[in-house]
C-alpha cells in the first residue's frame, strides 16, 4: 500500500483536470477515505502491532467496556475528542498515530497553539503514566481532565 498524505494528494490535484477525476480516484484509493481507512479499522490494526487488547485499552482509559467496543466497532459515536484521546493514549499510540486516529474519526487533531492541546501533545511524547497521570497533569496546571464519556451520536 502506497498512501499518500493531504499535502500530497493536494499536489496531485493541482494538475488534475476534471475529466481525469475517475484517474485519480483509481490512483490514489488507498489513500482516499473509505471503510478500510475507517478510525475502528485503523485503532484495531494498531493494536493487533501493539499486542494489545480492546479489553486492555478500556481498562487503561478508564473506558466503560461495552460502550468502548461500539465505539471501536463504530456501532455508537461521540462528540466528545477526550473519549477518543483516552482510547489512543491507553493504546499506547504516539502523538502522530493520535492525531491520525482524531482525523480519521473527523475530529480536531491536537493544536499546539491551544495549551490544553500542548500539554497533551507533550504528554503523548514523554508518557508521563496512566490516563490517571494525564489527568492529574492537566488538572495541576489548571485544565479540565479527560472526560471519560461524551455525548453519544
Amino acid at each position: 500500500m502506497n498512501e499518500k498524505n493531504t499535502e500530497e494528494l493536494a499536489a496531485v490535484l493541482g494538475k488534475t483536470h476534471l475529466n481525469e477525476f475517475k484517474k485519480y480516484c483509481e490512483d490514489n484509493k488507498d489513500s482516499m477515505n473509505s471503510e478500510k481507512n475507517s478510525f475502528p479499522v485503523y485503532i484495531k490494526e494498531l493494536l493487533y502491532e501493539k499486542g494489545i487488547t480492546q479489553q486492555t485499552v478500556f481498562l487503561d482509559g478508564d473506558i466503560p467496556e461495552r460502550y468502548g467496543y461500539k465505539l471501536l466497532s463504530g456501532e455508537k459515536r461521540t462528540r466528545q475528542r477526550d473519549v477518543i484521546l483516552r482510547i489512543c493514549y491507553a493504546a499506547n499510540l504516539t502523538l502522530e498515530e493520535t492525531q491520525r486516529a482524531l482525523k480519521k474519526y473527523g475530529m480536531p487533531e491536537l493544536y499546539a497553539k491551544v495549551r490544553r492541546d500542548a500539554m497533551l501533545m507533550i504528554a503523548f511524547n514523554e508518557r508521563p503514566g496512566s490516563v490517571y497521570d494525564v489527568n492529574s497533569l492537566l488538572e495541576e496546571n489548571g485544565f479540565e481532565p479527560l472526560r471519560k464519556s461524551g455525548i453519544q451520536e
